[in-house]
């Protein structure tokens, strides 16, 4: 099968398990999981309490562990979180897998879900290899041109030098920024998280580890997602008593 061929999609099973009649358990589990991480409990021993309660298959159980976090968690988030005219004439630092799969995801119609944080996120991972699918190259576009709107002086692709197919991917990156005149450095690292923790600038990415130790964030999956995919398949599973960061909702302009 051809990376034309292939799509990022849903997971055999997610229709049935992400349908709407239960959507409303999962957000009752992802509120009880906090509410342990709020008071000190361990997130395996959390996770499983939930689990068991609810009675979640595994890929429940792993969106209820992706899209939580404690109180103090979501706030600082929300407080280093920029707003698109930030970004203007600005730097920005992209966790590349992080924000390609997701995007691959919206738009092959796979689930993406908005957290108690506020972020949008997908279930999809490379399992140790990177495989392009079709939509690959309409997603790195749609992330271009987006950069573009945003007026960012210079976009770094910090890319898993581990990845299988990471090279190849670094080369796609830049062939399509060569095309079109945009102005993107790509890096292969064997730690992108490590490297975009110690960075001062802005980075764009929704790995929780990430958002809890830098400075200043952008939300650009969420951005592209609401101005270029508008039919994304998307599930809201935050907490309605918690605010969350309208920022990315504002004109890039």
């Amino acid at each position: 099968m051809t990376h034309e061929e292939r799509h990022r999609g849903t997971h055999p099973g997610d229709t049935l398990i992400f349908a709407d009649a239960e959507v409303p358990k999962l957000r009752t589990a992802l509120k009880d999981y906090c509410w342990l991480l709020n008071r000190g409990y361990a997130a395996p021993s959390s996770l499983k309490l939930v689990g068991d309660k609810f009675q979640l298959v595994e890929r429940q159980r792993l969106l209820v562990m992706r899209n939580g976090s404690t109180e103090n968690q979501r706030l600082n988030r929300q407080a280093t979180q920029r707003i698109p005219i930030a970004l203007a004439g600005q730097d920005l630092y992209l966790d590349g897998f992080n924000i390609l799969i997701t995007l691959e995801s919206a738009l092959s119609g796979g689930f993406i879900f908005i957290g108690n944080d506020g972020c949008y996120r997908d279930l999809a991972s490379v399992h140790g290899t990177y495989k392009r699918v079709h939509e690959t190259g309409r997603a790195i576009t749609l992330i271009g041109k987006a950069l573009c709107a945003l007026r960012v002086a210079r976009a770094f692709w910090l890319i898993d030098k581990p990845i299988s197919n990471s090279g190849r991917l670094q080369q796609l990156l830049i062939q399509i920024a060569e095309q079109n005149g945009w102005n993107w450095d790509v890096e292969l690292h064997q730690s992108p998280d490590t490297e975009l923790s110690r960075t001062a600038g802005i980075i764009a990415s929704s790995d929780s580890a990430i958002l809890d130790s830098v400075n200043h964030w952008f939300h650009l999956t969420r951005y592209v997602i609401e101005q270029s995919i508008p039919d994304a398949r998307i599930i809201d599973l935050h907490d309605g008593d918690a605010e969350i960061s309208n920022g990315d909702h504002q004109a890039a302009s």
